[in-house]
């Protein structure tokens, strides 16, 4: 397992993550199998989309923020009960199929990962599974 160290900026952000895990699986030399992604945080997720055009992270945050706003009068008094809705939505992983060593992704899909209670500093755990 390898993980990988993002610095967020702002409260709720999306940060692209494509190239590090191609890196990642790159390195291992494999040329078939399936790469997991786990993000070990209970106010963040992950999440694959357009990474072409940046109005649509813009949307994403903006919808999150609509469907669970920051205070709303939550039971949970942390001041982040929103962000734990948001992570909740969006999941804490991924799996994305490895063919002839790069990930299978369509042409205008990234990897984000999405922060919902930054800045801070976080990870991602990723795991490749060679097919057998």
């Amino acid at each position: 397992m390898e993980k990988i160290n993002i610095r967020t900026l702002r409260r709720i952000d999306l940060v692209e993550i494509t190239d590090e895990v191609q890196r990642i699986v790159a390195r291992t030399g494999i040329k078939e199998g399936v790469c997991v992604l786990f993000c070990p945080h209970t106010t963040a997720g992950l999440t694959i989309n357009e990474n072409a055009d940046p109005s649509v992270r813009r949307d994403i945050i903006n919808t999150l923020n609509k469907l669970a706003p920051e205070n709303a009068g939550y039971s949970h008094t942390e001041g982040n009960a929103d962000s734990h809705i948001k992570s909740s939505l969006l999941g804490s992983s991924l799996t994305i199929f490895i063919e002839d060593g790069r990930l299978a992704l369509g042409t205008w899909q990234g990897i984000f990962f999405c922060e919902g209670d930054g800045p801070r500093t976080r990870q991602v755990w990723v795991k490749i599974i060679k097919e057998v």
